[in-house]
């Protein structure tokens, strides 16, 4: 019986999933064909301009964009159920392949930015709960609140005058120098600045969101039981008071997927790293439609699946959240 409810539970997060990213894909869809702009000219360039009408119906034949906006979605979604995502006007490629060229840069700036933003936070949290209301807390509270309103496209604005313009120590666009696409050291040196701008973005707003969760453990009646019984404040705050703050760090850190995640694609478009967010950006402004479709898809599912893990954590953190099957198969 318990197996069947659990069963049920995920099964229903399944199906949340499941229409979810059915409902993405038919309003990323409708929109991306009603916005203004030529698809032709993302296939054909300048030769688009010069077509007779004639040449532009045989054309827009060709790409399957003749027929109405809901018979081109069905005809998409039949294609992409058999892992057929269309071809890329702009890049004259299976849109799949333009894709596997670019998530690994987007996986290693976004992975690195989210393992260093969440790892800094949460030593920034403990260190302003070590030291509450004492200069160490006050400095870094300051300071996070006035880098949080600091926009990243600014920020990255900012790095690239000062590191790569004015004194040249850093490279200012790219995954990697021409030639060099093997070499670690050349490839790390162009991560800096992008990742910088991804860490510092985030770092602050979470460091002080974990601060504050712990500053509630802190001040809870286990605490000062343990401070009667002769712990230290260092010794309950380490051994009790992270490890009870635990859950809701991983449910922050899943919820925060898709703020690191966009911020992740605004930096690869201001650095012009080769990642998913130039993709998106140059599919959307060239209306490349299949991998506008595709890089959305991608980017959408990720977002819900960490949200619907967040909300599975939540959940088991607080009974209140459940429905009775839920805590049933708790």
């Amino acid at each position: 019986m318990r197996l069947r409810k659990t069963l049920l539970y995920f099964g229903k997060k399944l199906l949340l999933f499941l229409v979810s990213v059915f409902a993405l894909s038919i309003v990323v869809f409708w929109i991306s064909r009603l916005a203004p702009g030529d698809p032709l000219v993302a296939f054909y360039g300048d030769r688009a301009e010069t077509m007779s009408p004639e040449q532009r119906a045989w054309a827009t034949e060709r790409l399957g964009l003749d027929d109405s906006i809901p018979v081109q979605y069905v005809r998409w979604l039949q294609n992409a159920l058999h892992g057929d995502f269309g071809i890329s006007y702009q890049y004259k490629q299976d849109a799949l392949q333009v894709v596997a060229g670019r998530i690994g840069n987007t996986l290693l700036l976004g992975g690195a930015g989210f393992l260093l933003t969440f790892s800094l936070a949460l030593l920034l949290g403990v260190l302003c709960v070590r030291f509450e209301d004492r200069l160490p807390d006050r400095i870094l509270c300051k300071l996070g609140t006035f880098s949080s309103c600091i926009p990243e496209f600014w920020l990255s604005l900012v790095l690239l005058l000062i590191f790569a313009v004015y004194l040249h120590v850093l490279p200012s666009s790219g995954a990697y120098t021409a030639g060099k696409a093997g070499d670690v050291g050349d490839r790390l040196r162009h991560l800096i600045l992008p990742l910088t701008v991804v860490v510092l973005g985030h770092l602050w707003y979470y460091a002080y969101m974990i601060r504050n969760r712990l500053l509630e453990e802190v001040r809870a009646d286990y605490v000062l039981l343990a401070r009667a019984k002769g712990l230290s404040r260092r010794t309950v705050l380490f051994r009790h008071c992270l490890r009870n703050a635990l859950p809701a760090f991983l449910s922050l850190a899943a919820i925060s997927v898709p703020h690191i995640l966009g911020g992740t694609y605004i930096v690869e478009t201001v650095f012009s790293y080769p990642g998913l967010g130039t993709l998106a950006y140059e599919s959307a402004r060239y209306q490349d439609y299949n991998l506008l479709m595709l890089v959305c898809m991608l980017s959408g599912a990720v977002v819900i699946l960490c949200s619907i893990a967040a909300q599975i954590v939540n959940e088991r953190i607080d009974p209140r959240l459940r429905d009775p099957e839920t805590e049933a198969a708790a």
